[in-house]
């Protein structure tokens, strides 16, 4: 992830021109990676015989293969209003405790196949038409160095070109990390995620033939989804795509599956050492017919049954500079393109643009492109970034972003218009120290909060400013402290304030048979509007980002326990106590009082 697509091209560059890595020192000989970025790479990679895959047998598929099994099952402590039952009133039709079990097995990294089973809090396991886990996904997956290059069966992601046309999963935006504007492309790839809505599900291969890749893919399988209200069931249409996967109540349970999805096409790409281009084209087949947009800002919104998309990416690597786009179509609706160029125009200066252009009409069910308003539909803009690094020590890295909306969008009832700058300094005076500073900016328009008939359009403002440090005490402990102040302002109202103060503590010996963190952030934020959202650590595999809202307290800890070499256990407890508040949350998810708290437990068994 930390890799830019120019570090990703030189290095292949390097293996071209002198052949296969036999030392992993040769990686200093690459001109676009530093010391940094070669300490964070090596935990990751290793050199191995490319031609073991032929010596594959049954017996050494058991024999050295390797599994991981692991178990994990969590839930808020408190009571929530959705589980106190009642037959006249809405509620969770299971219990509070979320459930994941999950098995891999992996040989090399020729052979992978994966099981992964899901009930999240408030699903049922044996009534309201369910029965067993509500989630499951099941993956094998094969890499070669042939013509079978790639081979998925079961649930598989799509990732390619700058994510305009067909990316499936996880992808990132705008940040600190100035490069990763510019998306990574990694083609065919196993899914394994818990995600119920961001996947293809069937069979899908990547074959290659000298200079050529075709990667042809089909996917089938139901969707939950809105359905308007008619008196013919079967004339029904799609209001809403659910991808949340959630299913407790029975209102909840009534859009499970509701629809079907068929997705079949093929992706051709070229390639010749510095350069590489592609075509994508594939048709998306539902069930039933999407509804038309009944408001002016949604009036452009995909309608219909079938959807044809077209898309043409490239990426060239020349020396110190790397050019990259896309060019997408939706067959009888819009188009949207994206181009960019990342350059480094010294050893120690590196440089990004980028221009994008996204029609109000171009529609994709896998569009991930880099955009302000989420995808890339109804959006201009023009961003430019920078990387400087003077010494070892020093990193400044900065962007701006000016975008525009040709037309309306939710809360916007007229062409709107905005810009963004971020700009980071990260001090690190030795292996054991840093210090980092982060100011970021945002203006954008809003339709205003009085009751007109006609909307006007008012300027909404949002500053962050972060200061963070972190230090290693000594082999076993680690410290890192973080202040974070939000202000934000519509047009001429009282501005709103956000502020964050959190410590974490780690302890990670080597070889311990214990090791964990904990954090205690104290926070004060006034509005939604001045939340403050921190990563937070968490089980293995698990993600955790919650926003910081009203004030008070938090704390949680981590605590991993290796009880045997083969076999680990993790724990989490979480709270975070609110002052003045005599309730938290609202709807089927509150909770009387002003605590909230969970836990997680997770096993973990490799053999």
């Amino acid at each position: 992830m930390f890799l830019s697509p120019l570090q990703v091209a030189q290095i292949l560059e390097y293996r071209n021109q002198n052949g296969a890595f036999l030392e992993l020192y040769e990686l200093q000989s690459v001109a676009a990676l530093d010391l940094e970025t070669i300490k964070k790479l090596l935990p990751f990679i290793t050199i191995k015989d490319r031609d073991a895959w032929r010596s594959m047998t049954l017996k050494s598929l058991l024999r050295d293969g390797s599994n991981d099994v692991i178990f994990t099952s969590g839930r808020v402590l408190q009571q929530q209003s959705g589980y106190a039952q009642s037959s006249e009133k809405s509620h969770y039709l299971g219990s509070p405790y979320r459930f994941l079990s999950r098995y891999r097995y992996h040989y090399g990294n020729n052979l992978s196949a994966a099981i992964t089973f899901e009930k999240d809090a408030g699903e049922s396991f044996f009534n309201a038409g369910l029965t067993g886990f509500d989630y499951y996904s099941i993956s094998a997956f094969y890499r070669g160095n042939n013509w079978l290059r790639k081979l998925a069966v079961g649930d598989y992601s799509l990732q390619f070109g700058q994510g305009l046309g067909l990316w499936s999963g996880m992808s990132f935006g705008k940040g600190a990390a100035v490069a990763a504007v510019a998306r990574n492309e990694v083609g065919l790839k196993q899914y394994t995620s818990t995600n119920e809505a961001l996947f293809f599900r069937g069979l899908a291969a990547t074959l290659k033939f000298k200079r050529i890749e075709l990667t042809p893919f089909v996917s089938y399988r139901k969707l939950d989804a809105s359905l308007t209200d008619t008196v013919d069931e079967e004339a029904s249409q799609i209001s809403a795509v659910s991808e949340t996967g959630l299913h407790r109540t029975a209102a909840e349970l009534s859009n499970r599956n509701s629809t079907d999805q068929l997705i079949y096409g093929v992706v051709s790409q070229y390639s010749d050492k510095a350069v590489s281009f592609g075509i994508t084209s594939y048709q998306t087949q539902f069930g039933r017919s999407f509804e038309e947009g009944d408001q002016p800002y949604n009036a452009s919104d995909f309608s219909g049954d079938r959807l044809t998309n077209f898309s043409g990416f490239y990426n060239y690597a020349w020396r110190g500079a790397y050019l990259f786009g896309e060019a997408a179509h939706s067959l009888q609706s819009g188009s949207a393109f994206v181009n960019g160029a990342m350059a480094s125009l010294t050893s120690r200066l590196s440089l990004i643009l980028l221009y994008r252009n996204y029609q109000k009409n171009y529609h994709s069910f896998f569009n991930e492109a880099v955009a302000e308003a989420g995808n890339g539909v109804n959006e201009k803009g023009f961003y430019t970034g920078l990387i400087y690094t003077p010494s070892r020590k020093y990193e400044f890295s900065s962007y701006v972003d000016f975008f525009r909306f040709p037309w309306m969008r939710f809360r916007v009832d007229a062409p709107s218009s905005g810009y963004e700058i971020l700009s980071q300094f990260s001090y690190l005076p030795s292996k054991r120290f840093k210090a980092m500073v982060r100011y970021r900016i945002e203006n954008k328009e809003e339709n205003d909060n009085l009751d007109n008939v006609i909307n006007y359009l008012e300027t909404v403002r949002k500053q962050n400013f972060r200061l963070e440090f972190s230090c290693k005490l000594n082999d076993k402990f680690q410290v890192r402290s973080r202040a974070e102040v939000v202000d934000y302002q519509k047009g001429e109202q009282i501005p709103e304030r956000g502020f964050l103060l959190f410590q974490d503590l780690s302890y990670h010996p080597m070889m311990a048979r214990v090791s964990g963190n904990i954090r205690v952030a104290l926070f004060d934020a006034q509005s939604f509007n001045a939340r403050i959202y921190a990563y937070e650590s968490d089980v293995l595999y698990s993600f955790s980002a919650p926003a910081y809202q009203n004030r008070g307290l938090r704390f949680y800890a981590n605590v991993r326990l290796r009880m045997r070499k083969d076999l680990d256990l993790w724990c989490r407890y979480a709270i975070t106590s609110y002052s003045g508040l005599q309730e938290i949350g609202s709807g089927l998810d509150r909770i009387e009082g002003n605590n909230k708290s969970d836990f997680k437990l997770q096993l973990r068994f490799q053999f």
